[in-house]
């Protein structure tokens, strides 16, 4: 058979496993939905898309038991295995992520030494992983990047980096998100990259493998957030930094304990001078018993060695000493800044912008870019190198506390509900400005209209800048019981949705949505919308059995709202996540439930102008469910139905798409001259799109009309 055997269960196994992982893109999706039907007509019956390596094994048996049979039915399966478009793209992504050391870095000889012994350590199948811990301050991330600066040569293939701290627990990145993250700097379009997390994790060892790559997660909560990212590819090295031993990980643990006096004084004369330690000759011992050897709090102290009042004692010697180096600073800010320090506290919010600060604070913009500065030049913010900032987490947690002694809870609650407000105006805004064309339900699209972005992408790039802190504002509101909030926030996520494909990070705002809706407007169009987009979300990440039901959710408030638009689109997205299930004749009830419920739009109704375009998709929607039934002359008159009316309506995607719908099932019946021109046609419409991605998948169904004989 060529390249490619159909009579062998492991390589049918693998094209099956290359067939699910690749359905991140429209391209992939088909050819998942095409062996479904060939699955379906070599058996006789629909068979259960298969979820996991037992499944497809099993469903690899039936396709070769076939094979075997009917000569036929193993030349179409080649076919399809030779030609299936779900190939990746070569990648040659060197990504350089890892953020730079600080200037003066002192002593850490035998930490140092380890890390350079365990990178050392000759290949024998095991990971090479070294956790540095350390209470909070101590210096480990510091230590992290020196090493791997230091060391660059060491991975001509790249370094990576993860910051897996996130503002709460609802916000910090998943193995998911890191995955899709770390793929992408790799070098593999985002179009490529496996919805499913078990199919990154295979595709990022597969990538790492005979490369050498310096892999760095940074302020790691648990072994089981940073045991997916884990490689046994013996040029990958994996530093891991925690506050303390992750249990359950089979790791070199590296201790980072407190500078000695010896190497404090010398770190502090590097950052001061000696002039000013000199000066500070009584106060001394002082600074250095409240710093207790931590990098951080001796950096902070710093500017203030010759200052008298640092060496009076109190309880200041005996807090954690980020603790005391933040009271120490904080007490010598200005009134605005101090303001400032405590209320961009009162949520974990992962990044602090000066827009969003000044809607906090109540002070304009350019105020609070340049206190966001002072703030960092202080010590007590974290530039994250954007132009934002963040708090360490003891440095935040004295803010919190100074905020609620100092602001008052209604102070405190108004800050927040400022912030969150501003983040729904923002959202609004680039949303609408990236998709102009969708119906909205937010009364905010129509007082604020579109923000003024050069085009589309960059709105969309703006949602995504954004993006941790969006959740996290849709999670305040619901802490707050300001469900309307959430559920106009979570609308306005749909653009970062659909365009961005920021399924994973999006999660947490969205099942918050789905909430909301539910105790706050259940059987109203903006319930059925938080449980749709909900349900795209885990429809994209592969979690279907709670995708199909939220879509029931979201057709049940359709109904009720009386929106038949609404319910036709629920239950049309139902239809076409069960034919990703290849379950086909359920999806071809879905689709014409879905246009049975089109007919409840009046001429005067909302969408009534859309509908003949609706009924055109569905059309195309029944044509592939009834293909995968193997009904070929019904699908083939529904097809041409859509394809008349996307000619004449000048759709020249969605004329290209029904273009290979068409040519897919003369495939089927081995009619090769007939779906090749189809597909010239559909390959000379795409030709003046951006649509990569499809015009490959033509391509690779142009080698099956071309099959190679037995």
């Amino acid at each position: 058979m060529g390249a490619v055997d159909p009579l062998s269960l492991s390589a049918v196994t693998a094209f099956l496993g290359a067939a699910g992982a690749g359905m991140a893109n429209e391209a992939g999706k088909r050819a998942w939905e095409t062996v479904g039907g060939l699955v379906a007509r070599a058996v006789g019956r629909e068979v259960p898309a298969p979820t996991g390596p037992t499944e497809r094994e099993s469903v690899a048996g039936l396709l070769v038991a076939e094979a075997l049979r009917n000569p036929d039915q193993a030349r179409a399966l080649a076919a399809v295995m030779s030609g299936n478009g779900t190939g990746r793209t070569a990648v040659h992504g060197v990504p350089r992520l890892l953020p730079a050391s600080a200037r003066f870095f002192t002593d850490r000889k035998g930490p140092l030494e380890l890390l350079d012994r365990e990178a050392d350590r000759k290949p024998d199948g095991l990971p090479k992983v070294a956790v540095l811990h350390g209470p909070e301050g101590i210096g480990t991330s510091s230590l992290a990047f020196h090493w791997g600066g230091r060391e660059a040569g060491r991975f001509p293939d790249g370094t990576l980096y993860a910051d897996l701290r996130g503002g709460s627990a609802n916000t910090a990145p998943t193995a998911a998100t890191v995955l899709r993250h770390f793929l992408l700097r790799l070098g593999v379009p985002a179009e490529h990259v496996p919805p499913a997390v078990d199919d990154r994790i295979d595709l990022f060892r597969s990538l790492l493998a005979g490369r050498g790559v310096l892999v760095v997660l940074d302020h790691a909560q648990s072994a089981a957030q940073v045991r997916p990212l884990i490689t046994a590819a013996p040029g990958v090295f994996t530093l891991i930094v925690a506050r303390r031993p992750l249990t359950g990980l089979d790791a070199v643990t590296i201790p980072v304990g407190p500078l000695s006096d010896k190497d404090a004084k010398r770190l502090l004369t590097e950052l001061a001078g000696r002039p000013a330690m000199t000066a500070a000759r009584a106060a001394l011992p002082s600074v250095l018993e409240r710093c207790a050897g931590s990098p951080f709090a001796l950096r902070a102290m710093a500017p203030y060695l010759t200052t008298a009042a640092l060496g009076s004692g109190g309880a200041a010697n005996v807090l954690p000493p980020v603790r005391a180096a933040a009271e120490e600073t904080y007490r010598r800010l200005g009134p605005e800044a101090a303001r400032i320090y405590r209320l961009g506290s009162l949520r974990p919010w992962p990044a602090l912008s000066a827009a969003a600060v000044a809607a906090t604070a109540e002070v304009p913009e350019a105020e609070a870019d340049r206190l966001l500065g002072e703030l960092a030049d202080l010590q007590l913010l974290e530039s994250t190198g954007d132009g934002r900032y963040r708090y360490r987490p003891a440095v935040r947690s004295h803010a919190e506390e100074a905020a609620a002694r100092e602001d008052g809870l209604a102070g405190c609650a108004a800050a927040v509900a400022r912030t969150v407000d501003w983040y729904l105006r923002f959202a609004v805004q680039a949303d609408y400005a990236a998709l102009k064309e969708r119906w909205h339900l937010g009364p905010l699209y129509a007082e604020l209209g579109p923000g003024a972005y050069e085009d589309e992408g960059a709105a969309v790039a703006a949602l995504v800048g954004e993006l941790g802190n969006l959740v996290e504002a849709v999670l305040a509101a619901e802490e707050f019981g300001r469900f309307d909030t959430v559920c106009q926030t979570v609308e306005a996520l749909w653009a970062a949705q659909l365009k961005a494909g920021c399924h994973d990070a999006l999660l947490p705002a969205l099942r918050a949505g789905a909430r909301a809706a539910g105790q706050h407007c259940p059987g109203t169009r903006m319930a059925g919308r938080m449980h749709t987009q909900l349900a795209f979300a885990l429809m994209e990440v592969r979690q279907d059995e709670e995708a199909e039901r939220e879509l029931l959710a979201a057709s049940d408030d359709e109904a009720r709202a009386g929106h038949a638009r609404g319910r036709a689109t629920a239950v049309e997205s139902l239809g076409l996540l069960r034919l990703r299930q290849w379950r086909f004749r359920p999806a071809l009830e879905c689709f014409e439930e879905a246009d049975g419920a089109l007919d409840g739009i009046g001429p005067s109704d909302e969408g009534a102008a859309d509908l003949p375009r609706a009924r055109a998709l569905l059309h195309r929607h029944r044509g592939r469910a009834l293909r995968g039934l193997g009904r070929f002359d019904v699908a083939e008159q529904l097809l041409a139905s859509a394809l008349d009316f996307f000619r004449d309506s000048g759709e020249r995607y969605n004329t290209a798409r029904v273009l290979t719908d068409l040519a897919e099932l003369r495939l089927d019946a081995a009619d090769h001259t007939a779906a090749l021109s189809l597909i010239d046609e559909a390959t000379a419409l795409l030709s003046r799109e951006n649509a990569g991605i499809h015009l490959n998948y033509l391509a690779a169904l142009r080698l099956q009309c071309r099959p190679e004989q037995p």
